[in-house]
């Protein structure tokens, strides 16, 4: 459906806030930044921020909710004969091929980084995230392996493809974090995945396979 003139403002609105936030973080760091600052700079009142942003943090990591269901997600539109695991490999390295800022491949990414390490609000968010991220897989393999609601199995294989996606994202953001150009570090990335999918048991890459009895 089009994206009504009322939605298109709210999304205009939201962006517009996040922007003047995150300009203010990048000059002054996360922790000098109060909500009524940053409120005063986009001309709107404190009660607009906190109506778009519950928290804080979610004004510089305005984009980690496209982030907690990517797994699942990709589990989710595997095709025929595909595991859970194979697909986030899959995916993951068309990500990385793509160079794709949605990994953290592009320029000026080490300014981000920065933001976060000095901010542990930041961090520790960053952490919450991760645990969403992983809880959304497991609650994904689950219903698409029909597991029992004692079994385990869902649980410990959510924590190894997590740990291909954390991996990944930690191995770029530490890269870019030193102002590296994003092609090199997609090359580089590209070899890790297939050390990843190497070390990974046969059970793991063959769990969940979309189709198989």
């Amino acid at each position: 459906m089009a994206e009504g003139l009322r939605e298109r403002k709210k999304r205009q609105t939201r962006q517009y806030i996040s922007d003047v936030a995150t300009g203010l973080f990048v000059e002054r760091g996360f922790d000098a930044v109060t909500v009524a600052e940053i409120a005063d700079a986009a001309n709107v009142s404190v009660n607009t921020v906190y109506n778009y942003f519950p928290a804080k943090e979610d004004l510089f990591l305005d984009r980690s909710s496209g982030v907690i269901d990517r797994l699942a997600r990709w589990v989710r539109g595997r095709p025929e004969g595909e595991s859970a695991a194979a697909a986030v490999l899959r995916e993951l390295r068309e990500e990385v091929e793509a160079v794709s800022p949605r990994v953290g491949l592009l320029s000026g990414y080490a300014t981000f980084m920065k933001v976060i390490e000095a901010a542990p609000a930041l961090r520790s968010r960053l952490w919450a995230i991760a645990q969403e991220v992983q809880a959304g897989l497991e609650q994904a393999l689950r219903e698409e392996t029909g597991a029992a609601e004692g079994d385990d199995l869902p649980h410990l294989m959510a924590g190894q493809i997590s740990w291909i996606h954390g991996t990944v994202i930690g191995v770029i953001g530490r890269e870019m974090g030193k102002g590296r150009d994003p092609r090199e570090v997609s090359r580089e990335v590209l070899a890790l995945l297939d050390d990843i999918e190497d070390l990974l048991s046969e059970q793991v890459l063959g769990y969940a396979v979309r189709g198989r009895v």
